[in-house]
Protein backbone atom coordinates (compact mmCIF):
# COMPACT_ATOMS: atom_id res chain seq x y z
CA UNK A 1 0.00 0.00 0.00
CA UNK A 2 1.28 3.48 -0.89
CA UNK A 3 2.26 5.91 1.87
CA UNK A 4 0.46 9.27 2.01
CA UNK A 5 2.32 12.03 3.89
CA UNK A 6 0.15 14.12 6.19
CA UNK A 7 2.23 17.24 6.94
CA UNK A 8 -0.63 19.29 8.42
CA UNK A 9 -1.41 16.61 10.96
CA UNK A 10 2.26 15.94 11.70
CA UNK A 11 2.95 19.63 12.40
CA UNK A 12 -0.05 19.83 14.73
CA UNK A 13 1.07 16.72 16.57
CA UNK A 14 4.59 18.09 17.03
CA UNK A 15 3.17 21.33 18.42
CA UNK A 16 1.08 19.37 20.93
CA UNK A 17 4.13 17.39 22.07
CA UNK A 18 6.10 20.61 22.50
CA UNK A 19 3.54 22.18 24.82
CA UNK A 20 2.52 19.22 27.01
CA UNK A 21 4.30 16.28 28.68
CA UNK A 22 1.48 13.95 27.56
CA UNK A 23 -0.29 14.08 24.20
CA UNK A 24 -3.29 11.92 23.36
CA UNK A 25 -3.75 11.19 19.65
CA UNK A 26 -7.35 10.10 19.15
CA UNK A 27 -9.13 8.69 16.13
CA UNK A 28 -10.85 5.59 14.77
CA UNK A 29 -8.88 2.41 14.24
CA UNK A 30 -7.06 2.16 10.90
CA UNK A 31 -7.13 5.94 10.29
CA UNK A 32 -3.32 6.23 10.36
CA UNK A 33 -2.43 7.04 13.98
CA UNK A 34 0.42 4.51 14.19
CA UNK A 35 1.84 5.58 10.82
CA UNK A 36 1.72 9.25 11.81
CA UNK A 37 3.38 8.65 15.19
CA UNK A 38 6.12 6.65 13.45
CA UNK A 39 7.10 9.76 11.47
CA UNK A 40 8.21 11.36 14.75
CA UNK A 41 10.91 8.65 15.03
CA UNK A 42 9.89 7.78 18.61
CA UNK A 43 12.48 6.53 21.09
CA UNK A 44 10.29 3.79 22.59
CA UNK A 45 7.09 2.15 21.33
CA UNK A 46 4.59 -0.01 23.23
CA UNK A 47 1.74 -1.56 21.24
CA UNK A 48 -0.86 -2.83 23.69
CA UNK A 49 -2.29 -5.21 21.09
CA UNK A 50 1.09 -6.96 20.94
CA UNK A 51 1.82 -9.56 23.67
CA UNK A 52 5.47 -8.57 24.21
CA UNK A 53 4.54 -4.94 24.84
CA UNK A 54 1.89 -6.03 27.31
CA UNK A 55 4.42 -8.26 29.06
CA UNK A 56 6.91 -5.37 29.30
CA UNK A 57 4.22 -3.33 31.04
CA UNK A 58 3.36 -5.96 33.65
CA UNK A 59 5.39 -3.75 35.99
CA UNK A 60 4.67 -0.40 34.33
CA UNK A 61 6.57 1.87 36.70
CA UNK A 62 9.86 0.02 36.33
CA UNK A 63 9.33 -0.20 32.56
CA UNK A 64 8.59 3.50 32.04
CA UNK A 65 10.24 5.57 34.76
CA UNK A 66 13.78 5.50 33.30
CA UNK A 67 12.81 6.18 29.68
CA UNK A 68 13.73 9.46 27.98
CA UNK A 69 12.72 10.89 24.62
CA UNK A 70 9.34 10.26 22.96
CA UNK A 71 7.49 7.25 24.35
CA UNK A 72 4.56 6.01 22.24
CA UNK A 73 1.88 3.81 23.82
CA UNK A 74 -0.51 2.51 21.15
CA UNK A 75 -4.14 1.48 21.87
CA UNK A 76 -3.79 2.91 25.36
CA UNK A 77 -7.50 2.43 26.13
CA UNK A 78 -6.69 -1.25 26.67
CA UNK A 79 -4.74 -0.41 29.85
CA UNK A 80 -6.44 2.51 31.63
CA UNK A 81 -4.54 1.77 34.86
CA UNK A 82 -1.53 3.45 33.22
CA UNK A 83 -3.02 6.94 33.48
CA UNK A 84 -2.34 7.64 37.20
CA UNK A 85 1.28 6.49 36.73
CA UNK A 86 1.73 8.69 33.65
CA UNK A 87 0.60 11.67 35.70
CA UNK A 88 3.42 11.03 38.17
CA UNK A 89 6.03 10.41 35.46
CA UNK A 90 4.96 13.50 33.51
CA UNK A 91 5.66 15.65 36.59
CA UNK A 92 9.02 14.01 37.28
CA UNK A 93 10.74 13.82 33.89
CA UNK A 94 10.97 16.90 31.71
CA UNK A 95 13.12 14.99 29.23
CA UNK A 96 10.31 12.55 28.42
CA UNK A 97 7.25 13.07 26.26
CA UNK A 98 4.45 10.49 26.26
CA UNK A 99 2.34 10.08 23.13
CA UNK A 100 -0.77 7.98 23.79
CA UNK A 101 -2.69 6.59 20.82
CA UNK A 102 -6.35 5.76 21.38
CA UNK A 103 -9.33 4.57 19.36
CA UNK A 104 -11.96 5.74 21.84
CA UNK A 105 -12.80 9.15 23.25
CA UNK A 106 -11.96 10.06 26.86
CA UNK A 107 -15.68 9.73 27.64
CA UNK A 108 -15.42 5.98 27.00
CA UNK A 109 -12.01 5.47 28.64
CA UNK A 110 -12.39 6.13 32.34
CA UNK A 111 -9.47 7.91 33.94
CA UNK A 112 -7.89 9.90 31.08
CA UNK A 113 -9.37 13.29 31.85
CA UNK A 114 -9.26 12.92 35.64
CA UNK A 115 -5.75 11.51 35.92
CA UNK A 116 -4.01 13.74 33.38
CA UNK A 117 -5.83 17.05 33.91
CA UNK A 118 -3.49 19.98 33.25
CA UNK A 119 -0.78 17.76 31.78
CA UNK A 120 -2.34 16.58 28.52
CA UNK A 121 -2.88 17.90 25.01
CA UNK A 122 -5.36 16.27 22.67
CA UNK A 123 -5.10 15.90 18.92
CA UNK A 124 -7.87 14.35 16.86
CA UNK A 125 -6.91 12.42 13.73
CA UNK A 126 -9.57 11.41 11.27
CA UNK A 127 -9.46 9.55 7.98
CA UNK A 128 -7.80 11.27 5.03
CA UNK A 129 -8.87 14.77 4.05
CA UNK A 130 -8.79 16.19 0.53
CA UNK A 131 -5.52 18.02 1.05
CA UNK A 132 -3.91 14.72 2.10
CA UNK A 133 -5.22 12.72 -0.85
CA UNK A 134 -4.98 13.71 -4.51
CA UNK A 135 -7.34 16.63 -5.05
CA UNK A 136 -8.35 15.48 -8.52
CA UNK A 137 -9.54 12.16 -7.06
CA UNK A 138 -12.09 13.73 -4.71
CA UNK A 139 -14.86 11.56 -6.15
CA UNK A 140 -12.89 8.46 -5.15
CA UNK A 141 -12.38 9.87 -1.66
CA UNK A 142 -16.10 10.60 -1.39
CA UNK A 143 -17.12 7.13 -2.59
CA UNK A 144 -14.54 5.09 -0.67
CA UNK A 145 -14.07 7.31 2.37
CA UNK A 146 -10.82 8.40 3.96
CA UNK A 147 -9.53 5.29 5.70
CA UNK A 148 -6.17 4.83 3.92
CA UNK A 149 -6.63 1.15 3.09
CA UNK A 150 -10.07 1.81 1.66
CA UNK A 151 -9.05 4.89 -0.33
CA UNK A 152 -5.88 3.23 -1.71
CA UNK A 153 -7.48 -0.13 -2.51
CA UNK A 154 -6.82 -1.62 -5.94
CA UNK A 155 -10.40 -1.07 -7.09
CA UNK A 156 -13.86 -0.14 -5.80
CA UNK A 157 -14.76 -3.76 -5.10
CA UNK A 158 -11.67 -4.29 -2.92
CA UNK A 159 -12.40 -1.04 -1.11
CA UNK A 160 -15.99 -2.10 -0.40
CA UNK A 161 -14.74 -5.45 0.92
CA UNK A 162 -12.28 -3.73 3.25
CA UNK A 163 -15.00 -1.48 4.67
CA UNK A 164 -17.36 -4.39 5.28
CA UNK A 165 -14.55 -6.19 7.14
CA UNK A 166 -13.85 -3.02 9.13
CA UNK A 167 -17.48 -2.69 10.24
CA UNK A 168 -17.58 -6.32 11.34
CA UNK A 169 -14.26 -6.07 13.21
CA UNK A 170 -15.32 -2.84 14.90
CA UNK A 171 -18.51 -4.41 16.21
CA UNK A 172 -17.18 -7.87 17.08
CA UNK A 173 -13.73 -6.96 18.43
CA UNK A 174 -13.06 -3.26 19.05
CA UNK A 175 -16.18 -2.39 21.04
CA UNK A 176 -16.04 -5.51 23.28
CA UNK A 177 -12.36 -4.66 23.94
CA UNK A 178 -13.60 -1.48 25.66
CA UNK A 179 -15.55 -3.62 28.13
CA UNK A 180 -18.89 -2.91 26.40
CA UNK A 181 -21.26 -5.86 26.23
CA UNK A 182 -23.76 -5.37 23.41
CA UNK A 183 -24.52 -7.98 20.78
CA UNK A 184 -22.68 -7.08 17.57
CA UNK A 185 -25.77 -7.73 15.45
CA UNK A 186 -27.87 -5.41 17.62
CA UNK A 187 -25.38 -2.56 17.26
CA UNK A 188 -25.02 -3.19 13.53
CA UNK A 189 -28.80 -2.91 13.03
CA UNK A 190 -28.78 0.30 15.06
CA UNK A 191 -25.87 1.71 13.02
CA UNK A 192 -27.71 0.86 9.81
CA UNK A 193 -30.85 2.55 11.09
CA UNK A 194 -28.85 5.67 11.95
CA UNK A 195 -27.49 5.81 8.40
CA UNK A 196 -31.07 6.49 7.22
CA UNK A 197 -31.12 9.57 9.49
CA UNK A 198 -27.78 10.85 8.15
CA UNK A 199 -27.92 14.67 7.89
CA UNK A 200 -31.16 14.90 9.88
CA UNK A 201 -32.06 16.25 13.30
CA UNK A 202 -31.72 13.70 16.08
CA UNK A 203 -35.06 12.59 17.54
CA UNK A 204 -34.52 10.18 20.41
CA UNK A 205 -38.18 9.28 20.74
CA UNK A 206 -38.47 8.43 17.06
CA UNK A 207 -35.30 6.34 17.19
CA UNK A 208 -36.59 4.59 20.30
CA UNK A 209 -39.90 3.71 18.64
CA UNK A 210 -38.21 2.58 15.41
CA UNK A 211 -35.70 0.36 17.19
CA UNK A 212 -38.02 -0.87 19.92
CA UNK A 213 -35.84 0.01 22.92
CA UNK A 214 -35.86 2.69 25.61
CA UNK A 215 -34.51 6.22 25.20
CA UNK A 216 -31.80 5.26 27.70
CA UNK A 217 -30.61 2.41 25.46
CA UNK A 218 -30.66 4.69 22.41
CA UNK A 219 -28.47 7.20 24.23
CA UNK A 220 -26.05 4.43 25.21
CA UNK A 221 -25.77 3.14 21.64
CA UNK A 222 -25.25 6.69 20.36
CA UNK A 223 -22.53 7.30 22.95
CA UNK A 224 -20.69 4.15 21.88
CA UNK A 225 -20.70 5.00 18.16
CA UNK A 226 -19.84 8.66 18.81
CA UNK A 227 -17.13 7.71 21.31
CA UNK A 228 -15.46 5.42 18.77
CA UNK A 229 -15.62 8.17 16.09
CA UNK A 230 -18.15 6.43 13.85
CA UNK A 231 -20.85 9.11 14.06
CA UNK A 232 -20.89 12.86 14.60
CA UNK A 233 -23.61 14.57 16.66
CA UNK A 234 -23.43 18.19 15.50
CA UNK A 235 -24.87 20.43 18.25
CA UNK A 236 -27.09 23.45 17.52
CA UNK A 237 -25.75 26.98 17.72
CA UNK A 238 -27.76 29.10 20.13
CA UNK A 239 -27.97 32.84 19.79
CA UNK A 240 -30.36 35.37 21.29
CA UNK A 241 -32.11 36.43 18.07
CA UNK A 242 -35.69 36.43 19.37
CA UNK A 243 -36.63 33.31 17.40
CA UNK A 244 -37.50 29.77 18.36
CA UNK A 245 -34.47 27.60 17.60
CA UNK A 246 -34.12 23.89 17.06
CA UNK A 247 -32.31 22.39 20.04
CA UNK A 248 -31.49 18.91 18.76
CA UNK A 249 -28.15 17.91 17.21
CA UNK A 250 -27.82 16.73 13.61
CA UNK A 251 -26.57 13.22 13.04
CA UNK A 252 -23.90 12.15 10.52
CA UNK A 253 -21.97 8.98 9.74
CA UNK A 254 -18.51 10.53 9.90
CA UNK A 255 -16.79 8.63 7.10
CA UNK A 256 -18.56 8.73 3.74
CA UNK A 257 -17.15 5.34 2.77
CA UNK A 258 -18.71 3.69 5.83
CA UNK A 259 -22.00 5.47 5.09
CA UNK A 260 -21.92 4.00 1.58
CA UNK A 261 -21.00 0.55 2.92
CA UNK A 262 -24.03 0.59 5.20
CA UNK A 263 -26.19 1.36 2.14
CA UNK A 264 -24.33 -1.21 -0.05
CA UNK A 265 -23.22 1.55 -2.44
CA UNK A 266 -20.06 0.19 -4.07
CA UNK A 267 -19.66 2.22 -7.29
CA UNK A 268 -19.87 5.78 -8.54
CA UNK A 269 -22.83 4.87 -10.78
CA UNK A 270 -24.76 3.53 -7.77
CA UNK A 271 -23.99 6.66 -5.75
CA UNK A 272 -25.12 9.05 -8.49
CA UNK A 273 -28.51 7.35 -8.77
CA UNK A 274 -29.07 6.77 -5.06
CA UNK A 275 -31.80 8.71 -3.17
CA UNK A 276 -29.26 9.51 -0.42
CA UNK A 277 -26.91 11.30 -2.85
CA UNK A 278 -27.61 14.78 -1.44
CA UNK A 279 -27.26 13.80 2.20
CA UNK A 280 -24.11 11.81 1.39
CA UNK A 281 -22.61 14.95 -0.19
CA UNK A 282 -23.56 17.06 2.82
CA UNK A 283 -21.85 14.70 5.26
CA UNK A 284 -18.74 14.28 3.10
CA UNK A 285 -18.25 18.01 2.46
CA UNK A 286 -18.96 18.91 6.09
CA UNK A 287 -16.29 16.54 7.38
CA UNK A 288 -13.81 17.89 4.84
CA UNK A 289 -14.52 21.46 5.94
CA UNK A 290 -14.19 20.64 9.65
CA UNK A 291 -10.90 18.84 9.06
CA UNK A 292 -9.20 21.22 6.65
CA UNK A 293 -10.24 24.41 8.44
CA UNK A 294 -9.40 22.97 11.86
CA UNK A 295 -12.83 23.74 13.31
CA UNK A 296 -12.63 22.56 16.90
CA UNK A 297 -16.26 23.33 17.81
CA UNK A 298 -18.64 22.99 14.84
CA UNK A 299 -22.38 23.67 15.11
CA UNK A 300 -25.47 23.79 12.95
CA UNK A 301 -28.26 26.39 12.97
CA UNK A 302 -31.98 25.98 12.46
CA UNK A 303 -35.06 27.98 13.39
CA UNK A 304 -38.60 26.68 13.69
CA UNK A 305 -39.55 28.78 10.66
CA UNK A 306 -37.17 26.77 8.46
CA UNK A 307 -34.10 29.00 8.24
CA UNK A 308 -31.03 26.76 8.53
CA UNK A 309 -27.29 26.54 8.01
CA UNK A 310 -25.34 23.27 7.78
CA UNK A 311 -22.17 24.47 9.56
CA UNK A 312 -21.51 27.37 11.92
CA UNK A 313 -18.32 28.13 13.85
CA UNK A 314 -16.50 30.92 15.66
CA UNK A 315 -13.06 32.16 14.61
CA UNK A 316 -11.12 35.43 14.85
CA UNK A 317 -13.84 37.09 16.89
CA UNK A 318 -16.56 36.42 14.34
CA UNK A 319 -19.14 33.88 13.25
CA UNK A 320 -18.79 32.01 9.94
CA UNK A 321 -20.92 29.55 8.05
CA UNK A 322 -21.10 26.96 5.28
CA UNK A 323 -23.84 25.29 3.26
CA UNK A 324 -23.25 22.10 1.27
CA UNK A 325 -25.24 21.74 -1.96
CA UNK A 326 -24.97 19.02 -4.60
CA UNK A 327 -25.97 21.33 -7.45
CA UNK A 328 -24.39 22.59 -10.65
CA UNK A 329 -24.91 26.28 -9.84
CA UNK A 330 -26.11 27.14 -6.30
CA UNK A 331 -28.03 30.40 -5.90
CA UNK A 332 -29.10 32.73 -3.13
CA UNK A 333 -32.17 31.56 -1.23
CA UNK A 334 -34.59 33.07 1.23
CA UNK A 335 -33.00 30.90 3.94
CA UNK A 336 -29.50 32.24 3.22
CA UNK A 337 -30.72 35.86 3.39
CA UNK A 338 -32.39 35.06 6.70
CA UNK A 339 -29.23 33.40 8.10
CA UNK A 340 -27.05 36.37 7.14
CA UNK A 341 -29.46 38.72 8.89
CA UNK A 342 -30.06 36.63 12.01
CA UNK A 343 -26.48 35.57 12.68
CA UNK A 344 -24.59 38.57 11.33
CA UNK A 345 -22.11 36.22 9.66
CA UNK A 346 -18.72 37.49 8.58
CA UNK A 347 -18.94 35.24 5.53
CA UNK A 348 -20.81 32.23 4.21
CA UNK A 349 -19.54 29.67 1.69
CA UNK A 350 -21.74 27.37 -0.38
CA UNK A 351 -19.65 24.27 -1.09
CA UNK A 352 -20.57 22.39 -4.26
CA UNK A 353 -19.07 19.79 -6.65
CA UNK A 354 -18.41 22.25 -9.48
CA UNK A 355 -15.12 23.80 -10.54
CA UNK A 356 -15.72 27.57 -10.44
CA UNK A 357 -15.47 30.05 -7.55
CA UNK A 358 -18.01 32.88 -7.77
CA UNK A 359 -19.73 35.43 -5.55
CA UNK A 360 -23.48 35.60 -4.99
CA UNK A 361 -23.36 38.39 -2.42
CA UNK A 362 -20.70 40.45 -0.67
CA UNK A 363 -20.83 37.88 2.14
CA UNK A 364 -21.60 34.72 0.13
CA UNK A 365 -19.16 32.75 -2.06
CA UNK A 366 -19.85 29.57 -4.02
CA UNK A 367 -16.82 27.32 -3.57
CA UNK A 368 -15.74 23.99 -5.13
CA UNK A 369 -15.03 21.32 -2.51
CA UNK A 370 -11.51 21.03 -3.95
CA UNK A 371 -10.83 24.64 -2.88
CA UNK A 372 -11.72 24.21 0.79
CA UNK A 373 -8.11 24.14 1.94
CA UNK A 374 -7.45 27.53 0.33
CA UNK A 375 -10.19 29.56 2.01
CA UNK A 376 -9.51 32.06 4.77
CA UNK A 377 -11.68 34.01 7.16
CA UNK A 378 -11.73 37.06 4.88
CA UNK A 379 -14.09 35.25 2.56
CA UNK A 380 -11.42 35.12 -0.13
CA UNK A 381 -9.27 32.35 -1.56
Amino acid sequence: MSFLPRPRELNSLRAALDRSPVTVLLGPRQCGKTTLSGQLIPTHVFDLEEPRSLARLDEPQSALETLVGTVVIDEVQRKPDLFPLLRVLADRRESTRFLLLGSASPDLVKGVSESLAGRVAYHDLGPLALDEAETQTWRRLWLRGGFPRSYLAENDSASAGWREDFIRSHLERDIPALGISIAAETLRRFWLMLSHYHGQMLNLSELSRSFGVSDHSIRRYLDILAGTFMIRLLPPWHANVGKRLAKAPKLYIRDSGLFHALHTITSWEQLESHPKLGSSWEGFALEQAVRMKGIAHPFHWRTHTGSELDLVWQADGGLWGMEFKYRDAPRMTKSIHSVLRDLNLKHLWIVYPGGEVYRLHEKVTVLPVTELAGTDESGDK
